[in-house]
């Protein structure tokens, strides 16, 4: 499966750009990855935003979308992938994402009730989209 990860800046904070770096390495393994960085100047440019995202099946993370369990993440990721050639995954900067882009996604996930840092939530996304591709694979790592 193709998946195209759309953020607003990057990590800043050395933890965070190991973890990035690191999950981003693990996923690859079992995706084919695109990242597109919008430069913040832009964070709240939903056209801009967008364009860049392009057509296919839009995932908006956002506080109030539907949570998910890791099992629950793998099995959506496998529907999804007999549907659409690629899934974008938009993480919005610290002030989260336009609220014309939330309503263009295809689908709004929650990381959690709780308001993570953005450094911290971009490594959280590829960890649990890495965790997900463990599960579909049959990958001890869930455990």
């Amino acid at each position: 499966m193709k998946l195209h990860i759309v953020t607003v800046g990057e990590p800043k904070l050395p933890f965070a750009k190991q973890g990035w770096e690191t999950y981003y390495k693990r996923l690859g393994r079992f995706h084919q990855l695109r990242t597109t960085r919008i430069p913040d100047k832009y964070a709240y440019a939903a056209t801009y935003i967008l364009e860049r995202a392009g057509k296919d099946y839009l995932v908006a993370l956002v506080i109030a979308g539907e949570q998910l369990t890791s099992p629950a993440l793998a099995q959506f990721l496998e529907q999804r992938a007999q549907q659409t050639p690629e899934i974008c995954l938009l993480i919005g900067g610290p002030e989260g994402l336009p609220q014309a882009v939330v309503e263009a996604a295809n689908y709004r996930w929650s990381l959690s009730k709780l308001t993570l840092p953005h450094d911290l939530a971009m490594v959280v996304v590829l960890e649990a989209l890495y965790r997900a591709s463990t599960i579909t694979a049959g990958h001890p790592y869930h455990k």
